[in-house]
């Protein structure tokens, strides 16, 4: 079996992207030959049995003129490609659309965010697959969307004890995109109403501020931080390199997640397999949290009393809530889980 992947990144020091990379690794284990074709990346991070092709440029129409060539170059190799499958971008899948169907080679989007955007819309139309998380990840009513699962690799992310500490201090983490869709003023204000009810809090917030809207909502997080009167107790910090996460989960006593419905943050389910608690909004986690780890989003009151009655928990329940997240992340959301849910495509 071969399948061609087109995705943004093949970088394990990438803050947002290098998670694809196990999903990679996973999917090489099940097939012949892996061809990944990328913007940019390391061909020494993927198995002896991938191929990495770059198309990466400047400029769109450079890119979009690479992207053809490659692919093309691609689809007429034998053996046969089964599968060309866009990873998230849904332009490559329009890309993508005239050379797979003139081949009779089935096209599949992996597509989990809450956008619904006009050129979501039209890859929707013209791909055989979507595949997302869960069917409410993805912006989409239709048919074709299948959902496989979140695919992490539990192996990165190790079962770590709750911290124990003297001073029961509750530590909190936030990780994300600095976004506006991440609703972490929110959580800031449920920081502060939690603090003025004696909750002894701090919480760490760490992530990439990649477009200009993202820094300059990191600038106004940093104002509403002094405005509130937080001061020392919310860190507002920088990206960190996937390899640190591991060791930041099991620092902290949980992790804090307000993201806008639809896509459901692959953090979560990190956190989650980490054995570290996680606390969210979106109902697309219902299958994962139990009742006592969800809000409702932009409701600060509501998180602040989940903070609360959090850090009432012993540690033998918050090992016990650790455990259970993990469990669901092996069933339903790991890599392997997920590489399978693709190679069904081809079937």
């Amino acid at each position: 079996m071969r399948i061609i992947v087109v995705t943004q990144q093949v970088d394990p020091e990438h803050p947002a992207l290098a998670a694809t990379i196990a999903k990679l690794r996973a999917l090489a284990a099940r097939v012949d030959e892996l061809d990944v074709m990328a913007l940019g990346g390391s061909a020494s991070a993927l198995p002896q049995n991938c191929r990495l092709e770059l198309f990466g440029g400047r400029a769109k129409l450079l890119r979009g003129l690479r992207f053809w060539r490659v692919l093309r170059g691609e689809l007429r190799r034998e053996p046969r490609c089964d599968l060309v499958l866009a990873h998230m971008c849904p332009i490559y899948a329009i890309l993508a659309a005239p050379f797979t169907r003139r081949r009779e080679v089935p096209l599949a989007l992996w597509y989990t965010h809450w956008k619904r955007t006009p050129t979501l819309r039209l890859a929707g139309r013209l791909v055989d697959h979507i595949v997302s998380v869960d069917e409410r990840s993805v912006p989409l009513r239709s048919p074709k969307v299948r959902a496989i699962g979140h695919g992490i690799d539990p192996s990165e992310f190790p079962c770590h004890e709750p911290p124990s500490r003297e001073a029961r201090v509750l530590r909190v983490l936030v990780l994300g995109r600095y976004s506006r869709a991440k609703g972490i003023e929110t959580i800031l204000r449920a920081t502060q109403i939690a603090l003025s009810s004696d909750l002894d809090l701090v919480v760490d917030i760490h992530g990439p501020a990649l477009t200009r809207a993202e820094i300059e909502h990191k600038e106004y997080l940093n104002v509403l931080r002094e405005e509130l009167g937080l001061g020392d107790r919310v860190l507002i910090g920088e990206a960190l390199s996937r390899t640190q996460v591991p060791a930041l989960l099991a620092d902290h006593d949980l992790l804090v997640n307000n993201m806008e419905a639809g896509a459901l943050d692959k953090v979560v389910f990190e956190a989650a397999a980490s054995c570290t608690p996680v606390i969210a909004s979106n109902p697309g986690f219902d299958a994962l949290l139990p009742a006592e780890l969800r809000f409702r989003r932009s409701q600060a009151d509501e998180l602040a009393e989940r903070l609360i009655a959090f850090s009432r928990l012993d540690l033998d329940r918050r090992r016990a809530l650790g455990r259970l997240l993990r469990e669901r992340v092996c069933e339903s959301h790991s890599v392997d889980s997920w590489a399978e849910g693709i190679i069904g495509l081809t079937q």
